[in-house]
């Protein structure tokens, strides 16, 4: 069995019995540290940089880490499609920044303004400016709701509007709105974005799951669902795509591919998509939007991204397999803003944090790394209340399980929403705290 494969079980075994065996996919405790001054700078606190901080507190000794972030809130994004699905209540994804940091690192409260490659330097908000002798870029992405004309946040929740990605407070809007039309029925139109996006199945839960509490509730026969999306395919991953297509199939959901949402109008409900042969309009009563999705401003200002890929978009250039930047081998990208095929979920950040961690100690001892990011990417995909498919694959779109002849990945079961559902949050919260 692979060093991956073993770890990988390890992970879903955590998942299946909680955070009690949390240190077996990491160097154990009396692990001799290295000695070093070097100076560390991550941007970002989000699931990538703090599950990165508390690994180098406890295998460096004498470093100066230091971890840029102003938000006050952490959030369990991973939450946020039960959120939007009435599973589960808005401060189920919330807790304090502060509350997963380890001593010993420095938490400034402030976003990054300013990267300086080569001068080596992080200016913040107030004009502080921090050298680094390696720096990791963790922020995550920003939503562009401004992309899609006619819509706002302060729409969600009403008339019919749902976007379950801005955060804890629009997805239970979002669930304000989607509970009317599982109630109420009418057009469900369910989007996606053009770019890049984090938790591609997203999308698909959301659509799934309000199908599904619809006709649980007697209002099969009042709903029409559609799914829009700018791809060719439902999935990216091709026998995956033809699964849910053909699940689509079974519950009367119509896909209408190579469709991008531009703009709405709230009041009359209508929605104005681009396609190959011109645009659309399409009539709902509920809408899910998703924006496009982008590396922040200050990446795409700071020269780390890549020039010939995703120009739009700003992701970090950097090797997919070290996740170190191709230019300046002292920054490392990591989660959701790395340039690579894959990787957008908290899973993967699971499999990038020890590579990066890695390649950041190997730098610091004066060795080569050892460790790689083959891509892996988990989706629990929920198709139904009780019901989701564990599907795990890497850069070849090959499906990895990690449970092969056990949990069958394309199989909807109630182990794999369990996973999702109950043990999929305690798993998280042992790899932020460094121990998963």
């Amino acid at each position: 069995m692979t060093k991956l494969n073993a770890t990988r079980r390890q992970f879903f075994g955590l998942a299946a019995g909680g955070a009690a065996a949390a240190t077996l996919a990491l160097p154990q405790e009396g692990t001799a540290q290295t000695a070093t001054k070097a100076r560390i700078v991550i941007i970002g606190a989000g699931a990538g940089g703090t599950a990165l901080a508390n690994r180098l507190v406890r295998r460096l000794d004498g470093a100066e880490i230091t971890l840029l972030d102003p938000r006050v809130e952490h959030l369990y994004q991973p939450g946020l499609s039960l959120v939007a699905a009435g599973l589960k209540p808005a401060n189920y994804v919330t807790s304090l920044t502060t509350d997963w940091l380890p001593s010993g690192v420095k938490l400034i409260a402030e976003r990054a303004a300013a990267i300086d490659p080569v001068a080596k330097t992080v200016a913040t908000d107030s004009g502080q400016t921090l050298a680094y002798d390696f720096l990791v870029v963790a922020p995550g992405l920003i939503l562009d709701h401004d992309a899609i004309e006619g819509f706002a946040l302060d729409m969600v929740g009403q008339n019919g509007i749902g976007a379950l990605y801005a955060g804890p407070e629009y997805a239970a809007k979002t669930w304000q709105a989607a509970s009317k039309f599982t109630e109420e029925g009418g057009v469900g139109l369910f989007t996606r974005p053009e770019t890049e996006m984090k938790c591609a199945g997203a999308p698909l839960k959301h659509t799934f799951l309000i199908d599904d509490i619809a006709k649980r509730a007697g209002n099969g026969g009042k709903i029409d669902v559609h799914y829009a999306a700018p791809q060719g395919a439902l999935f990216g991953v091709p026998i995956v795509a033809e699964k849910v297509r053909m699940l689509f199939g079974d519950r009367g959901i119509a896909s209408h591919m190579k469709h991008t949402l531009k703009s709405i109008d709230a009041g009359a409900k209508r929605a104005r998509l681009a396609t190959a042969e011109g645009e659309v309009e399409m009539d709902y009563d509920y809408i899910h939007v998703i924006p496009p999705q982008r590396a922040p401003e200050v990446i795409r200002q700071s020269g780390l991204s890549w020039a010939d890929k995703w120009t739009d978009q700003g992701w970090v250039e950097c090797d997919k397999a070290t996740l170190q930047h191709l230019r300046y081998p002292e920054i490392w990208a990591l989660g959701d803003v790395a340039g690579v095929p894959k990787g957008k979920t908290a899973a993967s950040v699971k499999w990038q944090v020890p590579v990066v961690e890695d390649g950041l100690i190997a730098a610091i001892e004066g060795r080569d790394a050892s460790e790689t990011y083959n891509g892996y990417t988990s989706c629990p995909m929920i198709t139904q209340v009780g019901r989701a498919m564990l599907i795990e694959f890497d850069y070849n779109n090959d499906l990895v399980p990690s449970f092969p002849g056990i949990i069958a990945p394309l199989e909807e079961l109630w182990i794999s929403w369990l996973m999702k559902e109950v043990a999929l949050k305690a798993t998280y919260n042992a790899m932020l705290r460094g121990r998963a």
